[in-house]
């Protein structure tokens, strides 16, 4: 690869792939390996999918760019069909093309409708790569540290006048921007009572509430969003990765009161491949293939499984200090200062033909196959990282 800028931060594993299917990747030498990372967490329904393709292959055919002045009832038929998954009918979407963007353009829709620079995040969220969304540490940021939530006494009694609340300038904020369970990569969800006072607080002070769905969204987490294990409604919803299954769109959803509002208040974004017919006909497919095979409710189920089984894998091994998940988004989390334990198993795994997802100066890997994986390939895995744990230095 001596043409490309290779600057992702991960080091080059496969040099060539040629051939993608399901839920394995091929290259030029003839080997073969099991994606459990799905892409970067993209590719929902498996390599190369067979409905998506021939969508794909059908609106080529008709249009796939219209431009700011003109429009094509498959976006808005994708825009309902959004609507209806996120619970937001009666309001509006506008599709883009990454999830960076639209949690970036969730991010400026809040401050248009509140007049408020400043938002709420929790301080291991990942929001964006770019704007204010990749600029979490700045003034117009506060950064709410839940470390000491994460195991809290009082989890089941959680209560507006903890001091974890009382140092939030609630009256300054225009709303909290919340990342259910990502939570940078590591895959930590926060308690639900915790989330409620949280987002109740919010609101008593005229916050609005954007749920950055770019990771856990569309059945990752074996609920349609993250934001379903809190009982909570959002006002705004963005949504990526899976969305399109490797092809690269992304949607904001807004509900009616925010959609309304800025529309009154005459909000303006503008991108070249925005609300483009081909991204949402994908996006529209996606949906359709999740509802036809009941994917949500087996990622729930297989992930289910596929946790209990880690969990008696991993903790027979020293090494191992938690195995933690919700449907097929489940993290292993190893002991040590440094992330060597989880290095050198990454390492094993993918000489072994398994490609996992590892951040960088943590000490976890992350397992996120696409929702149509077969449990033959899984227990698979679940022998190789057997056989690999236990032969960790």
């Amino acid at each position: 690869m001596k043409n490309l800028l290779w600057c992702t931060g991960h080091p080059l594993k496969i040099n060539n792939v040629v051939k993608a299917e399901g839920s394995f990747l091929y290259d030029d030498q003839g080997g073969q390996y099991m994606d459990l990372e799905s892409g970067v967490w993209t590719v929902l329904l498996g390599h190369n999918h067979p409905g998506i393709n021939r969508a794909i292959e059908e609106q080529l055919g008709k249009v796939t760019h219209c431009g700011y002045y003109n429009s094509s009832s498959i976006v808005d038929n994708a825009a309902r069909a959004v609507l209806e998954i996120t619970g937001l009918q009666g309001g509006k979407c506008i599709f883009l093309c990454s999830g960076s963007e639209a949690v970036e353009c969730g991010i400026q829709a809040l401050h248009k409708i509140t007049g408020k620079l400043r938002l709420l995040c929790l301080h291991d969220s990942y929001l964006g790569s770019y704007g204010y969304a990749g600029k979490g540490q700045v003034e117009n940021w506060h950064l709410l540290d839940w470390t000491a939530c994460r195991n809290c006494s009082e989890a089941d009694n959680c209560r507006p006048d903890c001091p974890v609340f009382e140092l939030i300038p609630f009256e300054e904020l225009g709303g909290f921007v919340f990342e259910p369970g990502s939570a940078s990569g590591l895959v930590r969800f926060p308690p639900p009572l915790f989330i409620k006072t949280l987002v109740q607080l919010v609101r008593d002070n005229g916050g609005l509430i954007l749920v950055n769905e770019v990771t856990t969204g569309m059945g990752r987490t074996g609920r349609w969003f993250g934001y379903n294990h809190y009982h909570l409604q959002p006002d705004l919803v963005a949504a990526g990765k899976g969305s399109g299954n490797g092809y690269p769109v992304s949607v904001l959803a807004c509900g009616e009161k925010a959609a309304e509002m800025l529309g009154r208040e005459q909000f303006y974004y503008q991108q070249s491949h925005q609300n483009d017919a081909l991204g949402s006909r994908v996006v529209y497919e996606v949906i359709n293939v999740l509802k036809k095979n009941n994917l949500v409710s087996r990622s729930e189920k297989l992930g289910a499984e596929l946790l209990n089984n880690l969990q008696k894998v991993c903790l027979k091994y020293d090494a191992c200090r938690e195995v933690r998940g919700k449907g097929l988004m489940i993290a292993l989390e190893f002991n040590g200062a440094d992330d060597q334990p989880a290095s050198n198993l990454h390492d094993q795994l993918f000489k072994k033909g398994f490609i996992t997802s590892l951040r960088r100066g943590y000490n976890t890997l992350r397992i996120d196959p696409p929702l149509t994986i077969e449990r033959i390939h899984l227990n698979s895995f679940l022998e190789a990282l057997d056989n690999a744990l236990d032969h960790l230095p």
